[in-house]
């Protein structure tokens, strides 16, 4: 079940927050808290319910093997052992075909690919139980109630694409009374927040959709100006996309008076890769961080293993988002920017803002057509017609002015073509990309948030505008990892 689907927000989020009140008002607790993992299982099953024994038994070793660590009936062997378990389930769900595919490459062996299925949600419920196991070792989780653990994992706003929850930041929740009744003005500002997200992805995020995948996946080559504006035209996509998904997770929680962690923090006004990684994705930051990059050592054992712990966190993050060796190669980019940013602190020398933005933005956009293609070819297209190596043109009705510059390979006409754009595009992107970097963060809106008439009125224009969109609903594009 979509969130931007007309049965998820007229049927089942209503339904499922009226039944979860009504049993609370009877103060039949525990009831109110099957009802939501009744409710949870069955959004999960929605697309496919042969995979939920799958979630089922990561959910019940996982719960059992954090308790005994919790209750130090196990040690750090079995930390590791438990963990191992979780990644090579993963592993062999998303990572199994891509192996078996470079061994036939590497080998020219003809071993027979076990064409499975990409389980819903598995990358985001496996880290957030390996955080679990972690954190019971550690004695950081302060509730082992087998309801709650399920509750904790299943959980149907964070459930499919996060963000990536700990269970003492969640859990506590669930537990105070107060937070177990309706309340008027956080189902306001979960609704406001969550129609921020719907109109992000269905009016935002699917129009910028049409001209990437056209750029990406149709075009044969691509001009300057149309390659620039496949890639921007992607930058943006994602971003409205995914952070709208975290803001309608977000907004949906909070109708249930659970407030999820910030996950997104306008990460586009980055002055460097650094401070992007903090803005971007930040549940996941952590969990690399936390989890990943200090248990190697961290920047504590010197400059060369800050370095190696760099990389090998970033390109472990690459492949977490796909099997694919342009994943892996965004991973290494990512993690290399890293470890250049650090010498060059080390060297003393400052940039000022506006050139730091523009160099961190341009390398993340560069970034992300890595992140986009399906193959290297479809990178090299982007690439190659970024910097002009498949031609120059422009707007038919500069060539009165600018005509001389045929002389130079420079033709006019039908300038985005091969993206399949028109005017509307560009002043898409002059209009939408400004306000990813100058526009509020939807967080901030939200603390700002006061319900009187004239944000009843921006909810239900936005509710309205997003809702007539819906006849071209797509998924979220982080649900393929």
């Amino acid at each position: 079940m979509l969130f931007n689907s007309y049965t998820y927000i007229f049927l089942f989020l209503p339904i499922v927050a009226l039944v979860y009140f009504a049993i609370n008002r009877s103060k039949h607790w525990v009831v109110g808290k099957y009802w939501l993992v009744a409710a949870s299982l069955f959004f999960y099953s929605y697309w496919d319910v042969s995979y939920l024994p799958l979630l089922l038994g990561s959910i019940l070793f996982n719960y059992y093997a954090g308790k005994a660590l919790a209750e130090k009936r196990m040690g750090k062997t079995a930390l590791v052992l438990s963990c191992v378990l979780n990644i090579a389930f993963l592993g062999y769900f998303k990572y199994a075909d891509f192996f078996i595919t470079n061994i036939n490459l590497a080998t020219n062996a003809s071993l027979p690919l076990l064409q499975i299925v990409l389980p819903l949600a598995i990358s985001f419920f496996t880290f957030q139980q390996i955080s679990y196991l972690v954190d019971s070792f550690k004695g950081a989780v302060k509730h082992n109630d087998p309801l709650d653990y399920m509750l904790f994992v299943t959980f149907f706003p964070q459930l499919i694409a996060g963000p990536i929850v700990h269970h003492s930041e969640m859990m506590p929740q669930f537990a105070r009374d107060e937070l177990k009744l309706p309340n008027s003005l956080n189902i306001a500002k979960g609704l406001f927040v969550f129609f921020i997200g719907l109109f992000k992805k269905v009016v935002i995020a699917d129009t910028f959709a049409t001209w990437a995948t056209q750029g990406f996946d149709v075009a044969v080559k691509l001009t300057l100006i149309e390659a620039w504006v496949a890639s921007l035209s992607y930058t943006g996509q994602l971003y409205f996309d995914f952070s709208g998904y975290t803001d309608m997770a977000i907004g949906a929680a909070l109708v249930f008076n659970i407030k999820l962690p910030v996950n997104f923090n306008t990460p586009y006004k980055s002055l460097d890769i650094q401070e992007f990684w903090q803005r971007w994705h930040m549940t996941l930051s952590r969990f690399l961080r936390d989890y990943i990059y200090i248990p190697l050592g961290g920047n504590l054992k010197g400059e060369l293993v800050a370095a190696r712990n760099a990389l090998i966190t970033f390109i472990l993050g690459g492949l977490w988002h796909g099997a694919g060796w342009t994943f892996i190669f965004w991973g290494f980019m990512h993690g290399a920017g890293l470890v250049l940013l650090r010498f060059w602190r080390k060297l003393g020398v400052s940039i000022p803002a506006l050139p730091a933005w523009v160099i961190t933005f341009l390398f993340v956009n560069v970034g992300w057509v890595f992140f986009r293609a399906k193959e290297w070819s479809d990178a090299f297209k982007i690439l190659r017609g970024m910097v002009g190596l498949d031609g120059i043109k422009l707007p038919g009705p500069l060539a009165g002015k600018l005509g001389f510059l045929a002389e130079h390979g420079v033709t006019f006409g039908n300038y985005l073509n091969a993206v399949n754009g028109s005017g509307l595009t560009v002043v898409w992107l002059l209009l939408f990309l400004p306000i990813s970097v100058l526009g509020p963060n939807s967080m901030d809106i939200a603390e700002r948030f006061q319900f009187n008439w004239k944000t009843a009125l921006v909810l239900i224009l936005m509710a309205t505008i997003a809702i007539l969109h819906l006849n071209r609903v797509s998924e979220f594009l982080y649900f393929q990892f």
